[in-house]
């Protein structure tokens, strides 16, 4: 029978601290470009400007139809140098850290566009009619009218794809980016207690999504009030 042995988790603490420190820069950043962007494709995609429109459509079924651990290949092993050129990286970056929160950001969008054109949507019509009645222009109707109304709305769903893409980072994996995962698996296979570092970083998953769903699960009930 296998022996567990948890005695070297303690001293590895520190470490597994700073892995989980780039899962959580991993996870913000994609969440808040992701909103951002999403929110552009969104708009995009209701537009009455049909190249706009189908761009939008085509982007999010794209994204949609690929599984996530491929972009993340995608970007790390086809355009790295491309990602150094535009965006003028300094050679010292960790070129997977770049390629991860990329990959993500844009991966994501196209979940929270969907999540916010829906919520574009549930918003009566009528709000818009009367903001163009009092001479608002559609972006003035959107930005002051619609869209405060449906995010609104959509944050209970906005923070629960926010929790599904932290538990989606541990992808980086592949990549060899040292995020909490990787960092508990190498912690594991270096002092040869690899079962329990495994068990001990789904652990605190779990723990850490199940505290957050909790929260959004109290705002949620807290906003139908």
């Amino acid at each position: 029978m296998y022996q567990f042995n948890w005695s070297g988790i303690a001293s590895s603490l520190p470490t597994l601290a700073q892995g989980m420190l780039i899962t959580v820069q991993i996870t913000v950043a994609a969440v808040i470009v992701g909103i951002v962007w999403g929110a552009i494709l969104a708009l995009l995609r209701l537009s009455s400007i049909k190249p706009l429109a189908w761009f939008a459509q085509l982007y999010v079924t794209i994204f949609r139809s690929i599984p996530l651990v491929m972009v993340l290949l995608w970007f790390f092993l086809l355009v790295p140098q491309l990602l150094k050129s535009l965006l003028d990286l300094p050679p010292d970056i960790d070129i997977r850290f770049a390629s991860a929160i990329i990959a993500f950001s844009l991966f994501e969008a196209a979940y929270y566009s969907e999540i916010i054109r829906a919520g574009i949507q549930s918003v009566p019509r009528g709000q818009v009619y009367a903001a163009n009645a009092l001479g608002m222009t559609y972006m003035q109707s959107m930005r002051l009218v619609v869209l405060p109304q449906a995010f609104r709305a959509m944050v209970p769903l906005l923070l629960t794809q926010g929790i599904v893409l932290f538990q989606d980072t541990a992808l980086v994996y592949v990549i060899g980016l040292a995020d909490f995962f990787r960092t508990a698996t190498n912690i594991g296979e270096r002092d040869g207690q690899l079962v329990e570092m495994v068990l001990f970083a789904g652990a605190c998953y779990f723990v850490i999504c199940l505290f957050a769903s909790t929260l959004v699960g109290r705002f949620q009930k807290r906003y139908a009030r």
